[in-house]
């Protein structure tokens, strides 16, 4: 990064916040490598044992370490920043998702295409049937994220404008959303009653990230932020000790319910007051040389990251007596290795995929809203199915189909715009 380059990226982004961002991808492709073992049960069969989850400090632990509310804060910060930049150069809503979908779905189209093709040659390679569908089943764990931000994104233009004339009545409103949902589930026994609040959870935890972005939090002292992190962590006990939510945030993540918004709110309070010291970190070289080359890859790091992890646990069944059994001290000790290798595949399988972050090479005029809104619906049916029942084989192939549609709808007719040039918005 010569100096000139350093000074710009200075005046453009606030890097703490993409450190964050990075952050929260590497610890949850570490966190997964923790927590996923694969043993040989007793009767030859072969399963996933979630050994860190079954330790008693860990409710509370994740408290910190289950970072998706801050990274949802964040990418509200980003997403303010984002949608400021495309009205400044006199885009719209559209302009805005068009963009956005083609950042994220186009990775994971590909994403779908190619490891459905690994599926595709497991099962040839006669792998055995319940390993496969493990296999399968696993890869869509994380594709959650895909959905929900997919929608965050969609409604910025709408919440950034209720933010700025109704801030108090967004959040009250989505608040009392989150609670009514979370009330008839816990009334109904129905769990997928709490999927609706994937519209209500991830929206209001990118809200407070608006705040961030205003400067509202940053104007509160030391004394107003600890107190307001302290009764964020206190609220999330009280709640988890009351018997009406788990003290686990990994359960309260699927189907998102309240005490994420909380610890969201806990997290960003934590964050602002180290921000100074971030902020010096990031006047550092070297920290914003790590930035400036995982950030440009954030999305293939989380795509791609449990394939590796399932193939280094894997080795049990290649080696089952070099590999120590789960749960063992020297299972324990072996983590740091095997993440660290799951790090370094990922950098390296990185080399070639991030490119799909870039985007196409060439765009056409914004499609009108009602194909974006189609390519929305395309975009986000497969990762939520994948979320709800899991993949398989027929799962990769019509995930990859909708999700390449998508892409191609958003594109929209590219024979004479390059990317990186202005095209217009259609008359929508």
């Amino acid at each position: 990064m010569t100096s000139d380059e350093r000074q710009a990226l200075l005046a453009k982004r606030d890097l703490s916040v993409d450190l964050v961002r990075v952050t929260c991808v590497l610890l949850v492709v570490v966190l997964h490598s923790l927590m996923l073992g694969l043993e040989v049960r007793p009767d030859g069969g072969v399963g996933w044992r979630n050994i860190v989850q079954d330790q008693p400090w860990f409710p509370v632990a994740s408290w910190f370490g289950q970072l998706m509310p801050l990274f949802f804060v964040v990418g509200g910060f980003a997403s303010w920043q984002g949608w400021r930049s495309t009205q400044r150069k006199g885009g719209d809503g559209a302009d805005f998702f068009r963009a956005r979908l083609l950042r994220l779905g186009t990775p994971a189209a590909a994403w779908y295409v190619l490891v459905g093709a690994l599926v595709l040659l497991a099962t040839a390679a006669r792998l055995p049937v319940p390993m496969a569908q493990l296999l399968a089943h696993g890869l869509g764990m994380p594709l959650w994220f895909l959905a929900a931000y997919l929608v965050c994104q969609a409604l910025v233009p709408l919440m950034i404008r209720l933010h700025e004339t109704r801030p108090v009545v967004t959040f009250a409103a989505l608040a009392a959303g989150v609670v009514a949902v979370d009330a008839l589930r816990g009334a109904t026994g129905v769990q997928e009653v709490g999927l609706l609040n994937l519209l209500l959870v991830w929206p209001l935890v990118q809200q407070i990230g608006f705040l961030l972005a205003d400067g509202t939090l940053g104007r509160l002292g030391r004394p107003a932020l600890l107190g307001l992190a302290a009764l964020a962590f206190a609220s999330v006990g009280v709640l988890g000790s009351s018997g009406l939510y788990s003290p686990d945030m990994l359960d309260d993540l699927n189907p998102p319910t309240l005490p994420l918004v909380l610890i969201g709110v806990g997290q960003t309070a934590l964050f602002v007051l180290a921000k100074p010291a971030l902020d010096a970190l990031m006047r550092t070289r070297p920290a914003q040389a790590f930035v400036a080359v995982a950030g440009t890859r954030l999305m293939t790091v989380y795509l791609w990251h449990l394939l590796l992890v399932i193939a280094v646990a894997a080795l049990v069944l290649v080696a089952p007596g070099v590999v120590p059994a789960v749960g063992t001290t020297a299972w324990w000790l072996a983590r740091i290795p095997g993440d660290l290798s799951v790090l370094v595949m990922l950098f390296v399988l990185s080399l070639g995929l991030a490119r799909f972050e870039r985007g196409p090479k060439r765009v056409g005029p914004t499609p009108s809203t009602p194909v974006l809104v189609v390519a929305g619906v395309l975009a986000v049916v497969p990762p939520f199915w994948a979320m709800e029942l899991g993949l398989d084989l027929a799962g990769f192939v019509w995930g990859a189909a909708a999700l390449g549609l998508a892409v191609l709808l958003a594109r929209g007719r590219r024979d004479t715009v390059v990317r990186g040039q202005r095209s217009g918005s259609a008359t929508r």
